[in-house]
């Protein structure tokens, strides 16, 4: 396992972020359990979650991802100092929390005091803004005509951008968490709040994470480029497009207990012909390379140029072990040739 910087933290974290999204509705106890258990044994020590989890979200089983590493934890106090734990605030749009509020200092400081008490912990080494506050360009949002960046009222966004800051720096203080980073946002977002914090005092955001596969590649180069000249850790979530770059769906195949059987908030928007023809292509190539398709997704979003370590899932210990060997991979220059052959004819599938 190879261990990277995390931005401008003192924090070393695996390549390998252990994303725990499935804890809840697709996952038991248990089964949690054991998944954190092997993720720290083979040496990841990096563990990302958030207060909305588990995805699909809703409110009977809201927070229950937070409960079950925190029962782990309960169990295993010992190993708390063994790894890096994330988890994310989340913003408006589910009334269920805090009635569907904005993100801003006061709730800032509710969230993260429910947000210790499932987990079970005294803090949290990275805390996240799960999105941002505007409309922005993500959750099958980056298409033409589905944002406007004329509607945002600019000034509002900034003051409530100082705000948030302020809670952060807050929370800082007292010890509740050590640093702080972003999520699902753009380099507007990044120097925005780069520049209020520098404004107002405050420790710059270490991290963030957005979208990012072969599938969905509008991050690069240009907020990444950002992030490695910023110090800010890039860190893809969904590397295998929800499971559609396994080949799993093929054919309109839904596999029992896959995430395409549970009713998804922003609908199926990854389900498109053009997704489904690239993934075939990457099929092949992954098939030419004697690698399975995941091992084929994963090693390459591994070898991008300031990626710092990339979030996975998975419903078993097997799926985590396959995925986990993808990082020993190195691709060779014909593979990658082929796939860049795919991504001119996809750029932007789905």
């Amino acid at each position: 396992m190879q261990y990277n910087k995390l931005g401008s933290s003192e924090l070393q974290v695996s390549e390998v972020c252990l994303g725990t999204m499935t804890f809840g509705i697709q996952n038991t106890q248990q089964e949690a359990s054991e998944q954190l258990d092997y993720a720290i044994d083979s040496g990841i020590n990096f563990v990302d979650t958030a207060e909305m989890y588990p995805i699909p979200p809703n409110e009977p089983t809201y927070g229950d991802t937070e409960r079950f590493i925190g029962n782990w934890l309960a169990a295993n106090p010992h190993k708390r100092d063994k790894f890096v734990l994330m988890t994310k605030i989340a913003g408006g749009g589910l009334k269920y929390i805090r009635e569907a509020s904005n993100i801003s200092s006061a709730t800032i400081a509710l969230a993260l005091d429910e947000s210790l008490k499932r987990l079970q912990t005294d803090y949290i080494d990275v805390y996240q803004l799960h999105w941002p506050n505007r409309t922005s360009p993500h959750f099958a949002k980056h298409w033409p005509w589905r944002t406007n960046p004329l509607e945002t009222d600019l000034a509002k966004e900034r003051d409530g951008m100082r705000d948030i800051v302020a809670g952060i720096g807050a929370a800082i203080d007292a010890g509740k968490i050590r640093h702080w980073g972003l999520s699902d946002d753009t380099p507007w977002g990044i120097h925005t709040f780069l520049n209020l914090c520098n404004e107002m005092g405050v420790p710059k955001p270490v991290s963030i994470q957005n979208e990012f596969s072969l599938l969905h590649l509008k991050d690069w180069p240009y907020l990444i480029e950002s992030c490695v000249f910023e110090d800010i850790a890039y860190l893809p979530w969904s590397p295998l497009a929800t499971g559609l770059l396994t080949g799993k769906y093929a054919d309109d195949a839904r596999p029992k207990g896959s995430r395409w059987t549970f009713v998804q908030r922003q609908g199926l928007f990854r389900n498109t012909a053009e997704a489904h023809e690239a993934t075939a292509r990457y099929l092949e190539i992954a098939a030419r390379a004697n690698i399975t398709p995941a091992q084929l997704a994963l090693a390459w979003v591994k070898q991008v140029p300031g990626v710092t370590s990339t979030i996975i899932g998975g419903t078993t210990v097997d799926q985590l072990k396959e995925n986990v060997s993808a990082f020993e991979l190195c691709l060779g220059e014909d593979t990658k040739k082929q796939i860049n052959q795919v991504i001119k004819h996809f750029p932007a599938p789905f």
